[in-house]
């Protein structure tokens, strides 16, 4: 089922970047909104707005109540590795009482356009993050102790287990600055030894601010 949609677009938004094919299929006034970098305003008379969000919870921009929270409001983010295209996958984050039409005319919306969609809780780094940036500081960290060259543990990663990219060449091109900011909203959020950046990716966000 495919379901129409409006676009509320301030600035650029790492989802739907300009020239994406999401844009142009928008209509100009629509029963779902969709919110890239336009602030939130709640709407009862409204489907859906759907919220996107960087390394923020969908809270910050809806309010919280005591774990009672919900209405037809939505976040979501189109997962995307650092500088990368975005990836088909867009995580929808709902909290405990989100509308059940609002999901389901949000799934309609992403699913329309040709994305996989999967659900989260308003956590800071929902599903993706929260998996592979653990993963990602200790493979830099495995650098730093001299466990093997970036070259042979990507090497060992693609052949042992069959994974398209090594973890220390996925970081890099995504952005070791970019990996910085993410990993520190996750440790900020966890406490989590695996969420603190690696060094590496520290002296890379030191570098990008002309330290």
């Amino acid at each position: 089922m495919t379901m129409a949609y409006a676009v509320r677009r301030s600035g650029e938004s790492r989802s739907f970047p300009a020239g994406d094919a999401f844009l142009d299929g928008a209509a100009e006034d629509a029963d779902v909104v969709v919110l890239l970098g336009a602030p939130y305003e709640p709407d009862p008379s409204r489907t859906a707005i759907l919220i996107e969000l960087g390394t923020d919870c969908l809270g910050v921009h809806t309010g919280e109540a005591a774990g009672e929270e919900g209405s037809n409001a939505l976040g979501f983010a189109r997962y995307r590795n650092g500088d990368d295209p975005p990836s088909d996958l867009v995580e929808l984050v709902r909290q405990s009482n989100t509308e059940v039409r609002a999901i389901e005319a949000a799934r309609a919306v992403f699913e329309g356009a040709g994305l996989t969609v999967v659900v989260s809780a308003d956590r800071v780094g929902r599903i993706v993050d929260r998996l592979v940036r653990p993963k990602y500081n200790a493979a830099l960290r495995l650098l730093d102790d001299g466990l093997a060259k970036a070259d042979d543990m990507d090497l060992a990663c693609r052949l042992g287990l069959g994974y398209p990219d090594g973890p220390v060449e996925r970081t890099v091109r995504g952005g070791l600055a970019y990996h910085h900011d993410v990993s520190s909203a996750l440790f900020a959020a966890s406490g989590q030894p695996g969420d603190a950046p690696a060094r590496a990716a520290g002296v890379a966000k030191a570098r990008s601010e002309g330290r």
